[in-house]
């Protein structure tokens, strides 16, 4: 299952999929989907919605996983061919200098003043992205049009899916966050084709999750779920940079993650504790290792579907990785599989939803 997941992580990541032009992702996970559910459409919006019906009726549950990454769009080009772009999603500034990026399918660079030609103190600061371009390799505005680049067409990263040298099963590139989920949510479906049980899984493949939660408020509005769980990543806190007991109690290999607690204030999602418990006896059932977080730092689909109709118990199952929102985010293959075993394990026993409440 890990080289399957690999694979298919690897094919998914390789796929320019920039918030809000998820479209060529889509379009691939509805290929890979629909020969396995029973049902399966694309709401105007541009969520997958695949339903796997059980033998007999049961709870519904709808999982989610994202299809967007982070990265740029054009902004404007300058008479002498260079790109101007802006940022959408969690882009980082300081990440930036030097990085191959895709523009609309073309290769390009983000240029980075000649080290030469740097001041002391500008080889300390950070350049802002409004004051970085893209060279393409073209000397004017009209040659860069030939291209057929425009106001507004998708930048991300070039980073091929890798391997560690240490370790086959951590594997580092761009968009893991949330390709992973995509793949896991893919496998899921797989491993229930013949099974018996009650209810209905509704394996829904989200967008725009990185500039705001937005396919999931209208997916989980459609669906109206029983329960609604995000399958997503969550940062790892065991680096050398970070304070892991202070900060982040987070490591990548330990089992997925069940969050108690996601990002802050309004936006934020408080795990509901019936929810908790379920999620916790499921893994137990299962055998596979689990970690408990309170993370402030981010959200995921949890936070928005919680809020929708009358309130819908939500939950937030992350897969640790290190390197956020870079063009090498790294997992561990592992802490996949064993989110795969565990929602397995949940669509298996879907009538004891019924019986959650918050008193």
């Amino acid at each position: 299952m890990k080289q399957e997941l690999k694979q298919m992580l690897a094919e998914l990541t390789a796929i320019t999929g920039l918030a809000g032009q998820e479209q060529q992702v889509v379009k691939h996970l509805l290929e890979l989907l629909s020969p396995l559910a029973d049902q399966i459409e694309v709401d105007g919006f541009g969520n997958i919605s695949a339903v796997k019906r059980g033998n007999r009726p049961g709870p519904r549950l709808m999982i989610t996983a994202h299809s967007d990454e982070i990265g740029a769009m054009v902004k404007s080009v300058e008479s002498n061919g260079f790109v101007r772009f802006h940022k959408v999603g969690g882009t980082l500034d300081p990440l930036l200098l030097g990085r191959k990026v895709l523009v609309s399918g073309h290769i390009g660079i983000i240029g980075v003043k000649a080290g030469h030609m740097q001041t002391p103190l500008e080889r300390t600061r950070v350049v802002a992205s409004d004051n970085l371009y893209i060279d393409l390799g073209v000397d004017s505005a009209e040659a860069v049009a030939a291209l057929g680049v425009k106001v507004g067409d998708p930048i991300v990263y070039v980073a091929e899916l890798a391997t560690l040298g240490g370790n086959s099963d951590r594997v580092f590139g761009k968009a893991v966050d949330d390709r992973i989920g995509c793949a896991v949510l893919v496998k899921l479906l797989a491993s229930l084709q013949g099974v018996e049980f009650a209810g209905e899984v509704h394996a829904v493949i989200t967008v725009q999750e990185e500039v705001g939660l937005r396919g999931a408020t209208v997916a989980a509005y459609r669906v109206n779920p029983d329960l609604a769980i995000a399958l997503d990543t969550v940062p790892a806190g065991d680096t050398p940079d970070i304070n892991t007991n202070k900060e982040l109690p987070i490591h990548i290999g330990r089992g997925p993650v069940i969050q108690v607690l996601s990002g802050g204030g309004p936006r934020g999602f408080l795990l509901n504790p019936c929810v908790k418990q379920f999620m916790v006896a499921m893994a137990e059932q299962a055998q596979v290792p689990y970690q408990l977080a309170v993370f402030s730092g981010g959200n995921t689909d949890a936070s928005a579907m919680h809020l929708v109709r009358d309130g819908i118990l939500s939950a937030a199952l992350t897969m640790p990785r290190r390197y956020s929102h870079s063009p090498v985010e790294m997992l561990d293959l592992n802490d996949a599989v064993h989110a795969l075993q565990l929602l397995r394990q949940i669509c298996l026993n879907l009538p004891a939803i019924a019986e959650l409440s918050f008193i």
